[in-house]
């Protein structure tokens, strides 16, 4: 068992460690506060558990039997995406001027916790990869003999804990650079690289056949 369990750590870890949609956005939002970025996390974390506790009732397996299924999903998250980063680009663009209007946009479009906590929700329930792999990578570290359900839910658990503890350090170390980044050219830049991104991943997703 601590073996098994070290193993799922090494794998959250690696999985975590994958550069994709999710830790663009949370460093993106992390830009504008910690608060934002580490509310942020605990949405993802949300939908991270939500996918794996789908997949504990095996209801992923219809996405994955379903072309059409996941092709909505697929166009649906390509939207998401597309709309984190054009967002991200406007914000970018008004924040040019003079430094003073800069800090002044910047604390215009800083957001809500509920709207942070629910784009990083909504990012992750919207990426249909997600579910397919939370349904074939779970399942490889249920111990030998142990009841399926309750050992796939304590799974998901435990992977989303450990990524908002992963991904806090993302948050905490944008926080310490905040000298740096409270520079309105460096922020303006920032949010023009997270939002270039962010809007390849979601054309590359709506192309995926």
């Amino acid at each position: 068992m601590p073996t098994t369990l070290i193993a799922f750590l090494g794998a959250c870890t690696l999985v975590a460690a994958s550069p994709g949609p999710s830790t663009v956005l949370i460093i993106k939002q992390s830009l504008h506060s910690r608060r934002s970025g580490f509310l942020t996390v605990l949405g993802n974390e949300t939908g991270v558990f939500l996918w794996g506790a789908v997949a504990a009732f095996g209801l992923t397996a219809l996405l994955t039997a379903s072309e059409m299924a996941y092709d909505v999903m697929r166009i649906v998250g390509a939207v998401v995406l597309v709309g984190f980063g054009v967002q991200a680009l406007r914000q970018a663009r008004r924040a040019k001027g003079t430094r003073d209007d800069a800090e002044d946009a910047w604390q215009g479009t800083q957001k809500s916790g509920w709207a942070s906590y629910r784009g990083g929700l909504l990012l992750n329930l919207a990426n249909p990869k997600a579910a397919v792999f939370a349904m074939s990578f779970l399942p490889q570290f249920v111990p030998e003999g142990a009841p399926h359900l309750p050992a796939m839910i304590g799974l998901a658990a435990l992977w989303a804990i450990y990524e908002v503890g992963y991904y806090g350090l993302y948050v905490w170390f944008v926080g310490r650079l905040k000298n740096v980044l409270s520079r309105a050219g460096v922020r303006r830049r920032l949010e023009q690289v997270s939002g270039g991104v962010l809007l390849l991943l979601g054309v590359r997703m709506a192309l995926e056949g």
